[in-house]
């Protein structure tokens, strides 16, 4: 009998515990990534638009905005300068709350139709936690920025807009309204998708692959590897989609991006990936007998059945910087004669 009533009460108990977890609040986490949506592409600028001028990482020169917004203003378009775009703390410009602000306010307004990021350098992770993916999807708009920005194009991509990987402020200012590859970036704010065409190089695989594009800084996507929400290389995000995968970086030793590629391998990302654009890798050092990037990454890359090409016009040099549209489809072709990346209509 008293092992009846000793199972009676821990069925009682355990119905009651049930119920009480049925009622109790839920906690809200941020939304996964539709993997299996199309991304969003920004709508075409035309004359008069506003494009707004923000720092959400470093600070940048005193002349760098002004000068960035001469040349847009060069182009037809309305610049409009961040109240925080020169403000500072510590190494960024100005505190997480300045640069949220600032963001926020670009991305809310509907009468602002792209945003330029003054530089790079640090900071812009810092401003993904208290952001949301409606706040990147609300009014679709351009980023427009690479190095550290590559953690807010991570954003937009992981909230189903894309993103811009291109020259920002400083090469705009310094290089002016007539430069080449500024001019690239302007052609594509105003809606018209490019096609690249570049040299061949002695190590590239042929081949040809469809997907969208994805990738830039190899150290800052590497490092939010796993952020909930916002890695657009998270299996979630990547699973039924065909990518093709870029990256570039500077100051890195070849040490860690062998470290940060291995990282991607163990990760799964590169099953996931039909074709590799390699950028240019910039100011690093010779090491354990290698005397060049490029040969230590084929060791790895070329192991795989999908083209991959080497030294393509992305990295932290502005005279080799083509705007790359982050989610966007594209064809890649790697052959004898050369490489050809197009971007096309969904």
């Amino acid at each position: 009998m008293k092992r009846i009533v000793f199972l009676a009460f821990l069925t009682l108990l355990f119905s009651m515990t049930t119920l009480a977890a049925d009622r109790a609040p839920r906690r809200h986490s941020k939304p996964r990534p539709h993997h299996t949506a199309a991304l969003k592409m920004p709508a075409p600028l035309k004359a008069g638009d506003k494009i707004a001028i923000i720092s959400p990482a470093s600070t940048p020169g005193n002349d760098n905005p002004e000068k960035a917004a001469a040349t847009l203003r060069a182009w037809g378009f309305e610049p409009v300068i961040a109240e925080h775009v020169l403000a500072k703390c510590h190494m960024y410009a100005g505190t997480i709350e300045e640069r949220v602000a600032d963001l926020r306010w670009a991305l809310n307004d509907p009468d602002i139709k792209a945003i330029v990021c003054t530089r790079g350098g640090y900071g812009s992770a810092m401003l993904l936690d208290p952001m949301t993916h409606e706040d990147f999807r609300r009014n679709p708009k351009w980023i427009v920025g690479y190095s550290d920005i590559t953690a807010l194009h991570s954003a937009m991509v992981c909230s189903g807009v894309m993103s811009l990987h291109a020259n920002m402020g400083g090469a705009l200012g310094s290089r002016g309204a007539n430069d080449s590859i500024n001019l690239m970036l302007r052609d594509v704010l105003l809606g018209n998708l490019p096609s690249y065409s570049v040299p061949a190089h002695p190590l590239n695989k042929m081949g040809t692959a469809r997907g969208i594009v994805i990738g830039g800084n190899m150290a800052v996507f590497t490092n939010i590897g796993g952020s909930r929400g916002w890695d657009f290389l998270d299996r979630d995000n990547i699973r039924g989609r065909d990518i093709i995968l870029f990256f570039e970086d500077v100051s890195e030793s070849m040490a860690r991006v062998n470290s940060m590629l291995q990282a991607l391998r163990l990760k799964g990302v590169l099953k996931h990936v039909k074709g590799i654009i390699v950028g240019r890798f910039t100011e690093y050092e010779p090491s354990h007998d290698y005397t060049d990037m490029n040969e230590m990454l084929a060791e790895t890359l070329n192991g795989y059945n999908i083209p991959v090409c080497y030294d393509f016009p992305a990295s932290h040099d502005e005279d080799w910087n083509y705007p790359m549209i982050e989610g966007c489809p594209a064809m890649l072709t790697v052959a004898p004669e050369g490489v050809t990346l197009t971007f096309e209509k969904q």
